[in-house]
């Protein structure tokens, strides 16, 4: 009998992406209903692969974690007390199958005496029929009893999935994800790159509030935020303190654009200063734990040093770790605040952040292939877009392109990784010894050879303004759609 499965844990078993998934469905060589996969499906779309091995899908999961700077952040088995929870669901659900098969052979047996009764009451030709009804009976019995239908090998291993992990359905997005080990729905939906309404993170603002449509959820961590007697009649809970028992549905509130995402202040704690090349320093600062930062990859702070002034600079790191985060600061940059950062910023020094500011997204729903050029320090911003990305999984081709002076690829190596560790995601780099025009118009040229289809990508340009205007005018004049090319300048 075949099993339905949602989105992300139909993904999870085959060991590959979400993003390789919709791209079948979009084919038309995987059949999906209201979101809903069959095992036999998967097994007809993917008759080849081992299920024992899913390393590709271990090495995205693996990067996905390492965008999270806390270490203390990776898989771990789930609380007791929840893992108690899932196996007595799963034995209340085994224990239901049981009674309704019971229950469909008390009717089986009690249509058989009736037939009896019936054959002794009526005449020869009604008797001949209800023998034929019966004969038809008991070789039906005979077939199921006698037959040993092949298990579904998919079925049992999201039997072995649920006790391990949730499925989480949104409305009315319809977004879904996985919660797995020791996570609240709040950190395992970052966690996927979805963009959660939420405040604090520990139980005490309330603005993480979602209605549970369906399902169980358990605390798993104090609050102090008092839901009213409405808000707990109607299903409400807090997503940063709670972990589903078993697949829920909830319905909650998500950041659609820059706009749903509040205004800022915080101070912040310099975890590190480290030096990514002569010229380049990466700034690490670490958010209280009541009071994290909530922002779209792709965005700006507002950074404010005592004696040092402010400047504006590009985040570098991922939406998924709100606490930690990463800035890519140039020597010279923002004027005396990048100078005091290269010779003054210590750890453990106090930096205000005010924002974020920005509509340099990336587009989630967009189904083209995804293209990333940057320049420069204009990497910062796209590794934060990067890391989003991969936590979606709904880009079924990344590609970026790096262009910078000689020297001038201070993160390489992380590029590199990327590429060697994912079949579908490629990195180039360039040089480029001035932003002049003949230099600009060589780069656009090499980038139309390198990338013939980059007209039917998503194209999203980062850096100094000195070289994003001339290599905008040179690749919209070659022809690259100028309405699907997003620009930040940093």
């Amino acid at each position: 009998m075949s099993h339905l499965l949602g989105l992300a844990r139909a993904a999870r078993l085959m060991g590959v992406s979400r993003a390789a998934l919709q791209q079948r469905i979009k084919e038309g060589n995987l059949h999906a209903m209201d979101g809903m996969i069959t095992t036999e499906e998967l097994l007809k779309a993917y008759p080849d692969i081992s299920l024992e091995d899913a390393g590709a899908f271990e090495k995205t999961l693996k990067i996905k974690e390492e965008a999270f700077v806390r270490r203390v952040r990776e898989r771990s088995l789930p609380p007791k007390e929840v893992l108690a929870e899932r196996l007595f669901e799963q034995g209340r659900e085994l224990a239901d199958v049981k009674l309704h098969l019971q229950r469909y052979h008390a009717l089986v047996t009690g249509l058989q005496s009736d037939l009896q009764g019936l054959m002794e009451r009526s005449g020869p030709a009604a008797r001949e029929a209800l023998r034929q009804v019966e004969r038809w009976v008991e070789g039906g019995l005979r077939r199921v009893l006698g037959e040993t239908e092949a298990l579904d090998s998919l079925a049992l291993m999201d039997d072995m999935l649920r006790v391990m992990s949730a499925h989480v359905t949104l409305r009315p997005s319809h977004h879904d994800f996985l919660v797995e080990g020791a996570d609240s729905i709040l950190e395992a939906g970052l966690k996927a790159g979805l963009a959660l309404n939420y405040g604090c993170s520990t139980g005490n603002c309330g603005l993480c509030k979602a209605r549970v449509i369906s399902g169980q959820v358990m605390k798993i961590r104090h609050f102090d935020y008092v839901l009213t007697e409405a808000e707990k009649q109607q299903g409400y809970t807090l997503m940063c303190c709670h972990s589903p028992v078993g697949d829920v549905t909830l319905e909650t509130l998500e950041a659609n654009s820059a706009q749903d995402i509040p205004t800022q202040q915080i101070i912040a704690r310099v975890k590190s200063v480290q030096a990514l090349s002569p010229d380049m320093r990466l700034l690490h600062l670490q958010t209280p734990r009541s009071s994290r930062l909530r922002f779209l990859a792709g965005q700006s702070l507002t950074l404010g040093v005592a004696g040092a002034g402010t400047a504006e600079l590009a985040i570098a790191s991922c939406p998924c770790d709100d606490r930690n985060l990463q800035f890519h600061v140039e020597r010279g940059q923002g004027d005396s605040f990048g100078a005091f950062v290269f010779d003054r910023l210590k750890v453990g020094d106090s930096v205000s952040l005010y924002g974020p500011w920005g509509d340099y997204l990336l587009d989630d729903e967009s189904q083209h292939a995804l293209l990333f050029i940057a320049f420069g320090r204009g990497f910062g911003p796209t590794k934060s877009m990067v890391e989003h990305a991969l936590a979606r999984e709904a880009a079924e081709r990344i590609d970026l392109a790096w262009a910078a002076a000689p020297g001038g690829h201070y993160m390489v190596n992380q590029c590199r990784y990327w590429a060697d560790a994912l079949d579908n995601f490629g990195y180039r780099s360039y040089e480029l010894r001035a932003p002049d025009g003949a230099e600009m118009e060589r780069f656009a040229a090499r980038i139309l050879a390198d990338y013939p289809d980059a007209g039917n990508h998503a194209i999203y340009l980062a850096g100094p303004a000195e070289y994003l205007e001339p290599a905008l005018a040179n690749l919209a004049g070659a022809g690259l759609p100028h309405a699907r090319m997003r620009v930040i300048v940093c």
